[in-house]
């Protein structure tokens, strides 16, 4: 009798898409346990007006919009489903689906979206001349109108201290968002948003102008990005692919790509990858695109049916993934007020507690949402494993004799490549 072995894995994202659906629609339906996670904490007093739950006029509308969206979505998909119980006619249900539908549509282009399918960050800035080489681009997620999109590009902006992109994924509501999450995953369906963020990325990839392209992708921009990220993979040359970075927050993707490109020459033994153990260790150090960092909240709801569920597979997540304990799924108000904190100068402060928590490795299945356990002050961070849990701190200068005192437990400033970037600054490479 075999002994059992734990949880079952998550289906192969080339699987039969039925039963990947299946499998997604029951993964959402365990994990609405934590749909507050969204939300909370509200915290409606918060002094950034860029905040998606600042109580401003156009917030408020906004939240009232989705509210209703979602009471009227749940209600429809609910009558949907008493149709064929109580066998009404095809032709019925289908007219009772397409004009719901298109009503919604049009209500969501009125309310939430503008005709502009890309925008630019509007914050003035004072950009370095290194930065005329580089493009930051940012694809939102689920429920972001045109209103919410430009004030988490305005905030990207103030953080980085560069312009930002914004290539808009407009909502349809929350409900229906999520069945889009779904859909996408399911049978990698590139939406028109998903074509411009490729296109537009491709181009900046191409172009001699820039050499640094950043991809900054929150929630269901995970899963365009995903998809974006396999056809420049398929399509583009290791040189150009290196010019790319990616950092994802709240990521909804079911996978995420990044392999070897390079293999050296016969008769040349591999470099001995560190931060990989085990048959797979002998290999080239360097993957396609060098940097890929993810940042997801304990009890974000979409990071528990997203990265969180996925990144427990060896091979299928590929990034360092930084786990915060806490919940909250905005990407202003829950992830870089909370990693990228501001000072009332908008620029980020130098130290927050997110940053100054330790930091340490823990195995892919511990990524599970089920096991996953964090200690006070602590991130699980994985893909890179510090000898015994400590390493010399980055203060100090190449050339000086290291000592015991030297050296500390390592913390998430330590390890986040995104946090070099903050208030125009650059990682030191090389």
């Amino acid at each position: 009798m075999k002994a059992k072995t734990g949880r079952k894995p998550p289906l192969p994202y080339t699987a039969s898409p039925l039963k990947l659906l299946g499998a997604d629609i029951l993964l959402v339906l365990k994990s609405l346990w934590c749909l507050p996670g969204i939300l909370l904490p509200l915290t409606p007093g918060s002094p950034d007006d860029l905040d998606e739950l600042y109580p401003s006029k156009e917030n408020i509308g906004t939240i009232a919009a989705h509210g209703c969206l979602a009471l009227c979505q749940t209600i429809f998909l609910l009558s949907v489903l008493g149709c064929f119980v109580f066998m009404v006619p095809a032709l019925w249900i289908l007219i009772y689906v397409v004009t719901f539908i298109w009503a919604n549509r049009v209500i969501c282009r009125l309310v939430f979206n503008n005709v502009d399918e890309v925008l630019e960050s509007k914050v003035p800035i004072q950009e370095r001349p290194e930065h005329e080489r580089e493009r930051w681009i940012f694809i939102n997620g689920v429920g972001v109108g045109h209103h919410w999109l430009q004030n988490n590009i305005d905030r990207l902006a103030y953080t980085f201290g560069r312009k930002i992109v914004g290539v808009h994924n407009p909502t349809d509501g929350i409900v229906f968002d999520i069945i889009e999450c779904l859909i996408q995953r399911t049978f990698t369906f590139a939406t028109p948003d998903t074509r411009d963020g490729y296109a537009i990325t491709k181009a900046t990839l191409l172009s001699p102008k820039y050499e640094k392209v950043v991809l900054i992708l929150h929630s269901q921009g995970g899963i365009e990005g995903s998809l974006i990220i396999d056809w420049l993979l398929d399509e583009l040359p290791e040189n150009v692919l290196r010019k790319l970075e990616v950092y994802t927050f709240g990521n909804a993707a079911n996978h995420f790509n990044n392999p070897y490109k390079s293999l050296l020459g016969a008769g040349h033994p591999p470099a001995r990858d560190s931060a990989i153990s085990g048959p797979d260790a002998w290999v080239k150090a360097d993957r396609s695109v060098l940097h890929i960092e993810h940042y997801a909240n304990t009890f974000d709801f979409v990071c528990v049916w997203g990265v969180l569920q996925f990144a427990s597979v060896p091979n299928r997540y590929l990034g360092r993934i930084f786990v915060r304990p806490g919940s909250g799924h905005q990407l202003n108000q829950h992830y870089l007020d909370a990693m990228f904190t501001l000072g009332p100068d908008r620029k980020v402060l130098e130290s927050n507690e997110f940053m100054e928590m330790g930091a340490k490795t823990v195995a892919y299945e511990k990524l599970l949402p089920k096991h996953v356990r964090h200690e006070r002050n602590e991130v699980l961070v994985t893909n890179k494993r510090p000898s015994h849990g400590y390493e010399t701190s980055p203060a100090i200068q190449p050339g000086r004799q290291e000592n015991q005192s030297d050296r500390r437990p390592l913390k998430v400033k330590d390890l986040s490549r995104l946090w070099q970037y903050r208030n125009g600054g650059s990682p030191v490479d090389g």
